[in-house]
């Protein structure tokens, strides 16, 4: 069953819109406009620059940054970059390592044992650039001695399962590295740190992108404990993990203060959805998807003919089957089923990671219209069971919708736009 040709300039525009949001989530410009306007101060007689870059922005956002550097009265500096596979690839002037995303894994472990090194001979008029965007968390994982890698992506993995929002997942994972909720600024001491942050969270909370690690951690052992166990998986983690929260925290001097500026973030992005002629919700969308997906509905029903509206946030997925998806692919699933005798017309929704990625899938989400039920059922497949089975991939794909852009080098948190014929 072809899309219709109404159905198709409606799916053309809200993939326009949501674009729009994307380009101004880009890392490039967001760090060459960030030095541009308040450049590094020159280096201190003898000190040398380090950049270190995390996340999955890191690589476009060392490009430019180095670019810039040049002619500024800094030797060329060591660069070491760290992001996710997808984004990884050769860059002049610096060292890339590609790790594991969400869950860690051994090159993650590498890579952040190479960042420490990095920094750990550091001194007083040296300066380090922190170049941090979202998936840092994941990607340096830098586990406290008595907890092993494989421990602590056992951690993340039942995390991600739970539902738990990216705020309690950091909170948790602060505690246990020894690079997050400041970390990085410890280990680089006595060095000046100047950070620019990238935001992949809603809110824009500097201590949790990436898990924060150049600002002080979200909260103390005795907080992710609680959130632990408010999640119901306290007693399902490894027994190391459960002694190290448990153990009092160890006495340490204040935290060094750094210079951390935040350089581009989801509102930044809905904004641009806003120029590209979408009307904006003015709440992040957050919470279960479940939930989300009403107050999005909510919206859409009040959309006039020829308009359209956009929303920016992240929702979260708590996960019950085997099957195959991601919470963008889950929301604009949910959406079909909803608009099922509650929309009239024609019209199209779209939800999308700015990463690219969209859980353990390579989409980075999903956009329906009024004929995808049709078209899925048609291929013998039925929502409701893809749903009760977290299989919003596989029912996806059979009715052409799935976004696909690769990795974008980016990552804002997520996107959505409906848009009425």
């Amino acid at each position: 069953m072809t899309i219709a040709p109404e159905i198709s300039r409606l799916r053309d525009r809200a993939f326009a819109i949501w674009s729009a949001g994307l380009a101004a989530a880009d890392p490039a410009e967001a760090v060459r406009a960030s030095l541009a306007r308040d450049p590094l101060p020159p280096p201190a007689p003898g000190g040398r620059l380090l950049v270190i870059a995390v996340g999955k922005a890191a690589r476009a956002m060392t490009g430019d940054a180095l670019e810039v550097l040049r002619g500024k009265g800094w030797a060329p500096p060591e660069a070491l970059v760290v992001t996710n596979y997808e984004n990884a690839g050769d860059l002049p002037g610096a060292t890339v390592m590609a790790a594991g995303h969400p869950v860690p894994d051994e090159n993650g472990h590498r890579a952040a044992e190479a960042v420490l090194a990095a920094l750990r001979p550091l001194g007083a008029n040296d300066r380090v650039l922190a170049l941090i965007s979202g998936g840092g968390s994941a990607l340096l994982p830098a586990p406290v001695e008595g907890v092993t890698l494989a421990e602590k992506a056992e951690v993340s993995r039942l995390l991600l399962a739970s539902g738990a929002p990216i705020e309690e997942m950091n909170l948790v994972r602060q505690q246990l590295s020894r690079l997050k909720g400041g970390g990085m600024l410890r280990a680089a001491a006595p060095a000046k740190v100047t950070a620019l942050i990238l935001s992949d969270v809603v809110g824009d909370d500097l201590s949790v992108i990436a898990s924060g690690p150049t600002v002080a951690p979200v909260g103390t052992k005795a907080e992710a404990r609680a959130a632990l166990e408010a999640r119901g998986i306290w007693t399902r983690l490894p027994v190391s993990v459960r002694a190290h929260l448990e153990a009092p925290a160890p006495a340490l001097p204040p935290l060094p203060e750094a210079d951390n500026r935040l350089v581009g973030s989801n509102a930044a992005s809905v904004r641009a959805m806003e120029e590209a002629g979408a009307r904006i919700f003015p709440q992040p969308v957050t919470g279960d998807v479940g939930d989300a997906v009403q107050r999005i509905m909510d919206e859409a029903i009040k959309v006039s003919p020829g308009g359209a509206i956009g929303f920016g946030g992240e929702t979260t997925v708590t996960i019950r089957g085997d099957g195959k998806g991601g919470r963008n692919q889950e929301l604009a699933l949910r959406f079909a089923l909803l608009a099922e005798g509650r929309l009239e017309g024609d019209w199209a929704f779209l939800s999308a990671g700015t990463d690219g990625r969209d859980g353990p899938t390579e989409a980075a989400g999903g956009i329906v219209d009024p004929s995808t039920l049709t078209r899925m059922r048609a291929a013998g497949l039925d929502a409701e069971d893809a749903l009760a089975r977290n299989d919003s991939n596989t029912a996806l794909s059979a009715c052409d919708g799935l976004v696909m852009t690769g990795g974008t080098g980016t990552n804002v948190a997520d996107l959505m736009v409906f848009v009425r014929g």
